[in-house]
């Protein structure tokens, strides 16, 4: 399971690292300076978040443990939510989901908190 943890994080830094290329190069030539500042907070949220889900992919490895999976999974959920729905809104003119946003910002936060408990339970269990 660690390696598809893994896996999902290096496709989301990949798809970061283009999608922070365009927002750098090509957004602002399209879209308003507004719009163009969300989107960098969207890259920011995916890379930060990607680089924290190869630390779960490790720390998996080295432990494992089922919250680490559900942790994982939070914030995989996160960022497709949070990024992905201010992608959406930013590229697509998609209104409709920005709800979403703030129920992927609430599952990244649900993530870092799941970590803490697997933080206290590990530093227990050891």
């Amino acid at each position: 399971m660690h390696r598809l943890l893994m896996a999902v994080a290096a496709f989301l830094g990949m798809t970061a690292t283009g999608l922070g290329a365009y927002g750098a190069h090509g957004l602002a030539k399209v879209a308003p300076p507004y719009l163009v500042e969300s989107f960098n907070t969207a890259v920011s949220y995916q890379f930060f978040h990607c680089l924290l889900l190869m630390a779960v992919a490790l720390w998996f490895r080295q432990w494992g443990g089922r919250i680490l999976l559900v942790a994982g999974s939070l914030i995989t959920a996160g960022i497709l939510g949070f990024s992905g729905s201010i992608y959406s809104l930013v590229l697509l003119g998609t209104k409709g989901i920005g709800i979403i946003t703030p129920i992927g910002g609430s599952l990244l936060i649900l993530g870092w908190f799941t970590l803490l408990v697997a933080a206290w339970q590990w530093e227990r269990d050891r």
